[in-house]
């Protein structure tokens, strides 16, 4: 019974909360403050491709649909856990900078939380209740230990898919980067200007990466910045720092075209040795990792073939 009311207690704890996320009450100075500024970091968070952007909200369109009733309240939650957490001041630094690399904002993964977290937490009780009408005897003491880890669980492995997901987001933008300052060097041997060179080098593609370079640097002129400036603000947004790097040398050697190129180009050659040798580390992880699978295999096989040896020299014994 105690534990019964315990459940009870924090179940219902957990719905007044979710209530209370969803509510809105008459916004004050401050939320209005706090929802502005989420608005202009949002704003100013790079776009995607429009390929990529479509790709990438067609799978959520097909779950929950674009004006069906789950995606209108996962939408509520999360625009109203963005201004909560401007509010409070929740600063985030790494998980906005995952979220900034992913195109992803800070509400919706907030959101992503919270419900992981709550269908986790009421999936034990169910599941128990289940098997109690089935006839399967089990104890009354389950659920509650059960639903708290699975509640835990529902709510970290988000962090964790995220920083897996950034990290090897952040792989690919260094690639791009090193083949970024070829294109900025060859620009700058054919004659063009740094500005010139870095906004024409960025705009060879459409792949995502030099989307966000692209559109910093575009930033960087509607706002009367320089371009490596820009390029910096971006690398510390996404936490890249061979993009703050570059800023840097470019910021130092901006009056000498020579010595930009000589030193792009060694910056890009350095980059492809770093990321051929991080490549060839873990492919020699994943060799390790099969290796030490092989020998539990054959160790496993060994002992399958002299159980029944021993058991029958234990059996005479």
């Amino acid at each position: 019974m105690n534990l019964a009311l315990l459940f009870g207690a924090s179940s219902g704890a957990g719905a007044l909360l979710l209530l209370s996320a969803l509510l809105r009450p008459r916004p004050s100075v401050a939320v209005q403050v706090a929802r502005h500024d989420a608005v202009r970091r949002t704003s100013r968070r790079t776009l995607l491709s429009e390929a990529e952007a479509a790709a990438s909200a067609a799978p959520r369109r097909a779950l929950v649909g674009p004006g069906s009733a789950t995606g209108r309240l996962v939408a509520a939650l999360a625009d109203r856990l963005e201004v909560l957490s401007a509010e409070r001041g929740w600063r985030l630094h790494r998980t906005c900078a995952d979220l900034a690399v992913l195109g992803r904002g800070t509400g919706e993964f907030l959101a992503t939380k919270v419900v992981a977290g709550l269908v986790l937490l009421l999936l034990a009780p169910v599941c128990w209740a289940v098997l109690r009408v089935c006839g399967v005897p089990l104890p009354g003491g389950v659920p509650l230990p059960l639903a708290l880890v699975l509640g835990a669980a529902g709510f970290l492995v988000p962090d964790l898919a995220l920083r897996s997901d950034a990290e090897r987001r952040r792989r690919d933008f260094r690639r791009v980067v090193g083949v970024f300052c070829d294109l900025v060097a060859m620009n700058l041997a054919g004659g063009r200007g740094l500005p010139e060179a870095l906004l024409s080098s960025a705009s060879v593609s459409d792949y995502w990466a030099l989307v966000r370079i692209r559109q910093a640097l575009a930033n960087a002129r509607l706002l009367g910045t320089t371009p490596w400036e820009a390029l910096g603000e971006l690398g510390t947004e996404l936490a890249v720092p061979e993009l703050v790097d570059l800023s840097g040398a470019l910021g130092l050697a901006s009056d000498d075209g020579a010595k930009i190129r000589a030193s792009l180009s060694a910056r890009a050659a350095t980059m492809r040795r770093r990321d051929m040798a991080d490549t060839e580390g873990q492919a020699g992880e994943k060799s390790q990792s099969m290796l030490v699978a092989q020998l539990l295999l054959c160790t496993a096989f060994m002992v399958f073939l002299a159980f029944p040896a021993v058991s029958n020299l234990v059996g005479q014994s």
